[in-house]
Formats: structure tokens, sequence, C-alpha cells
């Protein structure tokens, strides 16, 4: 259910934070989002992507015009859904996305005692 809240964080959304939610929610990288606006015959560089994907004040900011949210969204769609002829389950798609190889982890181990080096004369030393 929506609240006031939420409808005014809503309209306050840009094209450009939509994209960015979408990027982020979806683990898409800048040439797989260049990909899906194919699927549409719409081209765009990774440069221009990349743009949109930057804070606002940036020198490099580019604002996302309808034109290309729409486009994304529509090719999107293609690309979870598949099309007419050649159907495509969204959830299989969805898991079909490559996560991040993990590090394995390190087994535990117990730190090692300090060794006593109070025998040990150092050259340096200051003299009292």
């Amino acid at each position: 259910m929506l609240n006031c809240n939420t409808l005014h964080k809503m309209s306050e959304m840009t094209n450009n934070d939509i994209l960015k939610k979408l990027r982020v929610a979806l683990m898409l990288r800048d040439d797989e989002i260049v990909e899906i606006l194919e699927l549409v015959d719409f081209r765009i560089s990774k440069s221009e992507i990349g743009a949109f994907c930057r804070k606002e004040g940036h020198p490099k900011y580019r604002e996302c015009g309808d034109q290309v949210l729409r486009n994304f969204l529509n090719g999107l769609v293609i690309h979870l859904r598949g099309t007419k002829d050649n159907p495509k389950i969204p959830t299989e798609v969805l898991k079909q996305v490559k996560k991040p190889e993990s590090i394995p982890a390190r087994k535990y181990e117990k730190p090692k005692k300090k060794p006593d080096l109070s025998y040990v004369k150092y050259k340096n030393k200051k003299k009292s």
C-alpha cells in the first residue's frame, strides 16, 4: 500500500534515478544495458550509460531522456520475457545472472604467539 510519503518520493525520481535503480536491482553492467537497448534497435554507447549513472553535480553527468528510458524498458521486457516466437521465463533469465566469483573463506587460525625478543640486543637502543 502506498502512503503519501512514498508517492511524494516517487514523483521526485528522475529518469536517471530509475535507470540507476534498475541497473543495481538487476545487477546489469553498462555493456549489458547497451545490448538490451540494441534489442529494440536503439544505439547508445557505454560512456553515455556511465554519464546517466553519475551524480547530478558531476561535470560529465547527463540527463536521461524519456526516449532512452522508454527504449530501455521495452528492451528489458524483450530481454526478460523474450518474443512471441521465442518466449522466455523471466525467473530463469534472472537466475542466469553471473554472480561475482567469491574468494573462498579462510580457515580460522589461532594467532601465533609473538616470539620472545628480550634476549636480542638492539644496535640503536637508547641509553637510559
